[in-house]
């Protein structure tokens, strides 16, 4: 009766396999390449003293997440959301990027990062509002960063923005100021990362704006960014991809752990492919350089996939 009963248990076994091997070889090659790159995704980072959640969206129509739910403190990546919604501030008034605006010493806080305030320290200068975007999407000044705040009417004018395009998860509710005054405020401006490669994906895909120049002025000045080049851009060197980006880099918490260390981008693909990608990097207890590591990292392995897609 033993004998027989593992016989049987054999033979369901054996069914069960065959079963599961026929179902495995039944999905389309590129569904099980893409379950394969969200799989070594997840094994990059949990290998990590760090909260990280990846999303990448693939020509547009297929996605993979690795941790989305969690609330990732953006950090300077919200300039680009920032940087959006004054398109639309201009766009909406008639105004040109040359639109000027006035610059004070007392616009110039000094114990922040800020190129502008080192190139300016007395201020009493006039800048336009496109020169200012360079500024915080290029070079991620936070002084230039809150004079835009104060000129479009705050981070709840953004945010708001922000959510007329369908986009809700994310907040940006704190200035560069609040933020260095407590940094409990950075955890504020959150996203999720999803929400992050959409608002991408928007950028290059649909027309947001009446003005065409000013959404074409936002890719060309992301694709010159100065930051962050050993983080997603790294694998891409000497590719002939076409990369823009922006990153986001805070202090280390009460805790000792970075409170986020993170890299959006597009790419485009020289054979006219593309994809967008969002590495937030939570709380790392990693140093900066292996922080860092896990989103260049995370983005070789997508690039690698998409090479292998070809």
């Amino acid at each position: 009766m033993k004998r027989t009963s593992g016989i049987i248990l054999s033979l369901l076994l054996s069914l069960l396999l065959s079963l599961l091997l026929f179902l495995s070889l039944s999905l389309p090659a590129q569904e099980r390449d893409r379950t394969e790159l969200e799989q070594a995704l997840r094994t990059l980072v949990e290998r990590k003293r760090a909260e990280t959640g990846i999303a990448v969206i693939l020509n547009g129509t297929d996605t993979v997440t690795v941790n989305d739910a969690g609330r990732y403190p953006m950090m300077s990546v919200f300039k680009f959301h920032q940087a959006l919604a004054v398109a639309d501030f201009l766009d909406r008034n008639g105004l040109p990027l040359s639109t000027p605006l006035p610059i004070w010493e007392s616009d110039l806080l000094p114990d922040t990062y800020s190129p502008l305030r080192d190139a300016y320290p007395q201020g009493g200068i006039e800048m336009s509002i496109g020169e200012l975007l360079v500024y915080t999407l290029q070079l991620s000044d936070n002084n230039a960063c809150d004079l835009l705040f104060r000129y479009i009417g705050g981070p709840t004018a953004a945010d708001r923005y922000i959510r007329t395009l369908g986009i809700e998860g994310f907040a940006v509710e704190a200035t560069e100021e609040e933020m260095h005054r407590d940094l409990t405020a950075c955890y504020r401006n959150w996203s999720h990362p999803l929400d992050a490669a959409r608002l991408l994906e928007m950028l290059i895909t649909r027309p947001l704006f009446r003005d065409a120049s000013l959404q074409e002025f936002i890719i060309r000045t992301m694709t010159e960014c100065n930051t962050g080049p050993e983080r997603l851009p790294k694998p891409w060197a000497a590719t002939g991809a076409v990369i823009g980006h922006k990153t986001g880099s805070g202090d280390r918490n009460s805790t000792g752990a970075l409170i986020g260390t993170n890299d959006i981008g597009f790419v485009q693909l020289p054979d006219g492919r593309h994809y967008t990608i969002a590495v937030f990097v939570k709380d790392s207890q990693e140093s900066l350089q292996e922080t860092e590591r896990i989103i260049a990292e995370a983005s070789d392995i997508v690039y690698r996939y998409m090479e292998r897609q070809e």
